[in-house]
């Protein structure tokens, strides 16, 4: 797998008459971590669902690699090879009977050769951490397994590109534990990865991209940055992050030497260090 660029260009879609997204743009670099945030509502689904080819806007383009969609038969089944979309309920997208037949399903309507289709589901098992559940039903699996099936499946199209609608939603602390261990994986394996969600800790974590979506366009650049405009989190009825709100409440929001907000460790080493004179200030800090 390469890594290809994924773009949104003044994007209109919706449902019926009623157009969700109103002239949205993304820029998805090769190799990037982005992470989409927004209200309920806010057209972060549809707007996956743009990118993935599922939805045809109805205004502006949607470009891989710089060169628009067909939505043609032929030009739609060569973009989901390169852009998989994997949704937020995973009982959606998993009807085999047991898991080595559900991501298979994928790569055997590709008319490949039985071996590589083997191949492909041993390394996706892999990759998310079930090669022991290959043979287990799906209707066995706790959720967060069989959000990890969901991924394996579409990973076994070996997508340059992989969407993800809510991949943590439902988890409890060890599932989302497993999560970011398998989005780690997916990046070592060459997979640009973007991610819609709620959890705004967990995007200042994860993410090297942030984008809103709110009031019908994207708002994208750096997490730390986007999630310190106070009237855009509020426009977008989010929340400040508990390490921002930390910096704030400690007088640290505008300290030139607290480390980058996704570095814990260092952020927590900045707040035990004995305390010294801010830059341009007499006072202690």
């Amino acid at each position: 797998m390469s890594h290809l660029s994924l773009r949104a260009r003044g994007l209109r879609a919706g449902y019926g008459e009623r157009d969700v997204l109103c002239g949205a743009d993304l820029d998805v670099a090769g190799g990037r971590r982005v992470a989409l945030l927004g209200a309920n509502g806010s057209g972060k689904t549809t707007l996956l669902l743009a990118l993935a080819g599922s939805l045809r806007p109805t205004g502006g383009q949607v470009l891989l690699d710089e060169r628009p969609v067909s939505y043609k038969r032929d030009g739609l089944k060569t973009h989901r090879q390169a852009v998989q979309l994997v949704l937020q309920d995973p009982d959606d997208q998993l009807f085999s009977a047991d898991v080595a037949r559900d991501v298979s399903f994928g790569p055997m309507n590709l008319g490949l050769p039985e071996a590589e289709v083997a191949a492909r589901v041993a390394e996706s098992l892999e990759l998310l951490d079930i090669a022991d559940l290959a043979d287990r039903p799906v209707h066995r699996l706790s959720f967060g397994q069989r959000k990890r099936v969901a991924i394996a499946g579409a990973f076994a199209m070996r997508p340059c590109v992989l969407l993800l609608d809510e991949p943590t939603a439902g988890l409890d602390p060890a599932g989302v534990d497993d999560m970011v261990a398998a989005l780690a994986r997916l990046e070592e394996a060459d997979t640009t990865v973007v991610l819609a969600t709620h959890d705004v800790d967990f995007a200042l974590a994860w993410a090297e991209s942030a984008a809103i979506v709110v009031d019908g366009v994207v708002r994208q650049g750096d997490p730390g940055q986007l999630l310190r405009d106070d009237e855009l989190v509020a426009r977008a009825r989010l929340r400040r992050p508990w390490v921002l709100e930390l910096a704030a409440r400690l007088g640290l929001a505008h300290d030139p030497d607290l480390p980058p907000l996704r570095d814990l460790d260092g952020i927590a080493a900045r707040l035990a260090a004995p305390a010294r004179p801010v830059r341009g200030s007499g006072h202690v800090g």
